[in-house]
């Protein structure tokens, strides 16, 4: 287990005892909150690990580092069964993903060949986790009986209360506004905050925001990692790049 909220969270906490009856628990997570840290990984610095308690780790680092660590390191000699992240004390919702370091360290797991899982409490100030915790060990007992596919994880989002059901859902498009806050330091110098709170998503049916907002059902998207847009190959294929003449890759 990891997140980006610290490994004081009171998400983390709830999802490791929510996780300890389906089998052994380790946790590894950031010293301090890494929000918004994406897959940010430290290549040019020193790491370090403390133990917090049996089995429970922080690292001075982004989720990234804590995921890599845990299976390359901590966990060298007996890989974990699945990977998950959480819970997230807030929405990780369509482009959200991008940002996340919640999910970037679930798409780390992924990247090494162990399943994961992603779950978000979509809520900015009341916090229960309890129906998050109890959707996300029901859904890892599923997981670890019917196998994620390689290069699949599973990104969760929990509406705020009591949910209605859980729906398989697909990205969809939100917006918190494009603000940016100009101010004076008291030095007389110019600071910029960035980033808005005048939060609106598009009506995309099935999409993971017109589930938890529009239905209150918990959002259950499944996330590729591969990129490629293989729709658009070919008609790329045919650009006039003056100069250079295009070869299509081998398959594989």
């Amino acid at each position: 287990m990891s997140n980006d909220d610290g490994v004081l969270s009171a998400g983390l906490e709830a999802l490791a005892l929510a996780l300890a009856p389906l089998g052994e628990v380790w946790v590894v997570a950031p010293e301090v909150e890494q929000s918004a840290a994406s897959h940010a990984i430290s290549l040019h610095r020193p790491l370090r690990i403390r133990k917090v308690r049996e089995r429970w780790f922080s690292v001075d680092g982004t989720p990234t580092d804590c995921v890599y660590l845990a299976i390359h390191h901590l966990m060298k000699d007996e890989r974990p069964a699945i990977a998950v992240a959480g819970i997230n004390h807030g929405p990780n919702l369509a482009d959200d993903v991008i940002y996340s370091g919640t999910v970037a360290a679930a798409m780390e797991a992924c990247l090494l060949g162990v399943p994961a899982i992603a779950v978000s409490l979509v809520s900015r100030s009341r916090h229960d986790f309890a129906p998050s915790a109890r959707f996300a060990r029901a859904l890892v007992g599923a997981a670890l009986a019917e196998v994620l596919p390689a290069r699949v994880l599973l990104n969760v989002n929990v509406p705020e209360g009591q949910p209605e059901g859980y729906a398989v859902t697909r990205f969809g498009r939100h917006s918190y506004g494009n603000a940016v806050v100009e101010n004076v330091d008291p030095r007389g110098r110019r600071y910029y905050w960035i980033g808005g709170n005048a939060y609106q998503h598009e009506d995309v049916p099935g999409s993971d925001c017109n589930a938890v907002f529009d239905e209150h059902l918990i959002s259950v998207t499944p996330m590729l990692l591969d990129f490629t847009d293989e729709a658009l190959s070919p008609r790329l294929a045919g650009w006039n790049v003056e100069g250079f003449r295009c070869r299509l890759a081998e398959d594989g």
